[in-house]
């Protein structure tokens, strides 16, 4: 999801897996999201692995196959590669100035996306205070009643163009964090149609 665009600081390079096509992740899938009541873990700024250092990834553009595609499930949330993509989309997110951005919009298409809500974006109620860069695997999304509720969105991969777009204002999200762990949190406002909009992108769908 799009906020203020900043102008990159350093060139980017397509994610990809060595003996794989550029637009395949190549892990097993499997199905099942434990529940939990645990509430999402946020990931460290600036982490990184031993050998692979967070770069700048290549944000596909609408039109691309990538972006209408379902994606496949995530099989091992902790596996090294996972833990080097969450990473270099999060350096891809902040160098855009974005607030989410989901493996389908870098050219992978599984089920996992960032995001964050910044101070400036949340409200006062519990359920829309602010939240630290968090990743989310495997998330199922359900809306809690049946309100839909109009808000301008921007999106990193329609750069320049924003919309008005239906939402639910409050949801109860789950998946896994990166270290397999179950999580689930309610929350509503700005922090649920960020939400709502990167899971969108997990079906193949654009605002």
């Amino acid at each position: 999801m799009g906020s203020k665009r900043r102008t990159p600081t350093r060139k980017r390079r397509v994610y990809h897996v060595a003996g794989a096509s550029p637009n395949r992740f190549a892990i097993p899938t499997s199905q099942g999201v434990p529940l939990s009541l645990s509430p999402p873990q946020a990931v460290p700024r600036r982490f990184q692995t031993d050998r692979n250092p967070m770069a700048l990834l290549k944000i596909a553009r609408m039109g691309h196959p990538v972006l209408l595609q379902r994606a496949e499930v995530v099989s091992d949330p902790g596996a090294a590669e996972i833990r080097r993509l969450v990473a270099d989309m999060i350096e891809t997110m902040e160098d855009a100035g974005g607030v989410g951005l989901a493996a389908p919009q870098v050219h992978v298409p599984l089920r996992l996306f960032v995001f964050r809500v910044p101070p400036e974006r949340a409200g006062g109620a519990e359920a829309e205070l602010p939240a630290g860069i968090s990743v989310l695997i495997n998330p199922l999304v359900a809306a809690l009643g049946e309100e839909k509720m109009l808000g301008w969105e921007g999106c990193l991969s329609i750069p320049g163009l924003r919309a008005a777009v239906p939402r639910a204002p409050r949801i109860r999200y789950r998946g896994l964090d990166l270290e397999g762990r179950a999580v689930e949190r309610v929350v509503s406002g700005f922090h649920a149609g960020v939400v709502q909009h990167e899971y969108d992108h997990l079906d193949g769908i654009l605002y």
